[in-house]
C-alpha cells in the first residue's frame, strides 16, 4: 500500500529515528520538510536528495519564542487550525500540574504520620478513553493518571495509600461552564455518585471506578481498566526491580 501523504514534516530529523524516517520517506517519493537544531546536518540532507525533494528548516523547539516563526515557515500554504493555546495550557495546569504540585507537597507530611493515611485524587474515565471534543481535558487527566500510577508504584512501601477515583458524567455546574444546554441534568445525580463512591472507598482499592464510559457497558469498560492495570503492574515491577528508590 503506497504512503498516502505526499508532503511530510519531520521535527527532529537531524539524527536518530527522525533522520531514518526522513531518509525512508524521501526515497519512497514523498517531499520531506526536515527540521532540527543542527543546520549542518539539514544542509547535508538537502544536498544529498536535492531541493526539489527536500526542504530544510533550522529550529530548536525548546526555544519557545522561535516556534511561531517555525510554524509559519512550515505551513506557508495552509491556514493553521484555530486553537486557543493559552486556554489549553491553563486547563493542563489546572487538571495536571496543580495536582502534581499538591501531591508532591502533601505526600511527605502524610507519610510522616504514625498511622495509615490516604491521598485521594479525582480523575476521569476520559484519562483512559479520550473524548474527541475535549482534548485538553482528556490529555491532562491522562497525564494525571500516569503520574498517580507511577507515584503509587514508587511509594508502595510507604504508609500512605494513593487512591485515584474515576467518576462518570455527574450532574454539576461544570457542564453549564462548558456551555452544554441543560448541562446540570446531564449524567448521574451528584448525591448518587457520592453514595456509590463512599461504598467503594472502604474496600481498599487503589482505583475506585464509578460507572463507565457513556457508550460502553460497565463490564466491557472494566475489562479494559483491569487489563491496563495488570500490564502497568507488570512493567512497574520489572522496572522497579532494577532501581533503588
Amino acid at each position: 500500500m503506497p504512503f498516502p501523504y505526499k508532503t511530510v514534516l519531520i521535527i527532529g530529523a537531524t539524527s536518530g529515528i527522525g533522520a531514518a524516517m526522513a531518509e525512508k520517506l524521501v526515497t519512497e517519493g514523498s517531499r520531506v520538510i526536515v527540521s532540527g537544531r543542527r543546520q549542518g546536518r539539514i544542509d547535508q540532507f538537502v544536498n544529498k536528495h536535492g531541493p526539489e525533494n527536500v526542504v530544510g528548516i533550522q529550529v530548536d523547539i525548546t526555544e519557545h519564542g522561535s516556534i511561531d516563526v517555525f510554524v509559519k515557515s512550515a505551513t506557508r500554504l495552509s491556514r493553521p487550525l484555530e486553537f486557543d493555546l493559552a486556554q489549553f495550557h491553563h486547563e493542563v495546569n489546572v487538571n495536571f500540574i496543580s495536582n502534581v504540585d499538591l501531591m508532591i507537597k502533601f505526600l511527605p507530611h502524610l507519610q510522616e504520620k504514625p498511622y495509615p493515611t490516604g491521598l485521594i485524587v479525582t480523575g476521569t474515565h476520559l484519562a483512559l478513553v479520550p473524548a474527541a471534543t475535549m482534548a485538553a481535558y482528556s490529555a491532562s487527566n491522562a497525564a494525571l493518571t500516569a503520574f498517580v500510577d507511577c507515584s503509587r508504584a514508587q511509594n508502595r512501601h510507604k504508609s500512605t495509600k494513593i487512591i485515584e477515583m474515576y467518576p462518570p458524567v455527574v450532574q454539576t455546574e461544570l457542564h453549564d461552564w462548558m456551555g452544554i444546554e441543560n448541562g446540570r441534568a446531564l449524567g448521574m445525580p451528584v448525591d448518587e455518585f457520592a453514595d456509590l463512591a463512599y461504598e467503594e472507598l472502604p474496600k481498599g482499592e487503589e482505583l475506585v471506578v464509578v460507572g463507565s464510559i457513556a457508550t460502553e457497558p460497565r463490564e466491557v469498560y472494566m475489562d479494559l481498566v483491569e487489563r491496563r492495570r495488570k500490564i502497568f503492574d507488570k512493567l512497574a515491577g520489572a522496572m522497579l526491580s532494577r532501581f533503588e528508590l
